[in-house]
């Protein structure tokens, strides 16, 4: 578990800042509002995650990758709509600039993310 922790910070900090990066740098400068670039930087970061996470975090697991893209994407739908309503709630109910409360969403984001991938998306087995 050790290992699956260390990757999936490594895979979830890289996914993160693509995601953080996109919005920031580049989506919102381009006139997009934060919600919409939020959109956009999430299915960008996607792609960065279930590779990542499918080639070094969850490796070991053995599951076919048919099972864990098609899983993993409902985690990440889930996990984003959870991180778009938190994100509403920040930009709406405080001062935060868009960029600070986008950072901590997704960190928020992450627990909930590790625990469906490790144990439903990536998961092997009958318990898959």
């Amino acid at each position: 578990m050790t290992r699956q922790l260390f990757w999936f910070g490594v895979v979830g900090v890289t996914a993160m800042l693509v995601h953080l990066g996109s919005v920031a740098l580049i989506l919102v400068p381009l006139g997009l509002t934060p919600l919409l670039a939020n959109i956009i930087g999430f299915l960008v970061a996607f792609q960065v995650s279930h590779s990542g996470h499918r080639y070094f975090t969850f490796r070991d697991q053995e599951t076919p990758a048919a099972s864990s893209r098609g899983r993993f994407f409902l985690v990440a739908l889930l996990s984003f709509a959870v991180n778009e309503v938190l994100y509403w709630l920040l930009l709406r109910y405080t001062a935060l600039d868009y960029r600070v409360a986008l950072a901590i969403v997704l960190v928020a984001v992450a627990v909930l993310t590790f625990v469906l991938a490790r144990y439903w998306a990536f998961a092997s087995g009958e318990t898959a």
